[in-house]
């Protein structure tokens, strides 16, 4: 598949984004993309978007948003003082799925962590979702450490 666009969230597309948060099965129930939107997406759609080591990523197809990602940079010391890439949050719209975008956005996000200097990219995926591991997989990506998890 050709044809997306890769681009900086605006406003306008938080209802989006949530409702392709919602359209998948391992956060299915936890968001509400009920409108109207529950004040606290707001929020944080605001600090991710106030923050230069923080963005918010729609993929854009025939003016219909099909994905979405959150990418952190983070400054490191370890590593001689790397700066590391983190990719959270990747959806694609259910009847999007298997046709190319999910692998389009995540060669965008890891062209758009060298061009600003990362050293490495990182990621986790809850273990449940094996679909999504063999994906990563497929695109090179390794299993390489274990992910821990305190709910506040």
């Amino acid at each position: 598949m050709t044809g997306a666009i890769f681009r900086v969230a605006m406003r306008e597309d938080l209802e989006a984004i949530v409702a392709l948060l919602d359209d998948d099965e391992s956060s299915k129930g936890r968001e509400d993309p009920g409108l109207p939107l529950d004040p606290r997406y707001i929020a944080a759609f605001e600090a991710i978007h106030a923050d230069p080591n923080q963005e918010s990523i729609v993929a854009e197809l025939d003016g219909r948003l099909v994905g979405t990602m959150q990418l952190t940079y983070i400054p490191g010391i370890a590593f001689r003082g790397s700066w590391r890439g983190l990719i959270e949050a990747v959806r694609v719209s259910g009847d999007m799925r298997g046709h190319g975008i999910g692998g389009q956005m995540i060669d965008w996000a890891v062209e758009r962590f060298r061009a600003r200097g990362c050293s490495f990219v990182q990621l986790m995926s809850m273990r449940t979702r094996e679909d999504a591991h063999r994906f990563y997989e497929r695109l090179g990506w390794t299993k390489s450490h274990y992910g821990f998890k305190l709910a506040l």
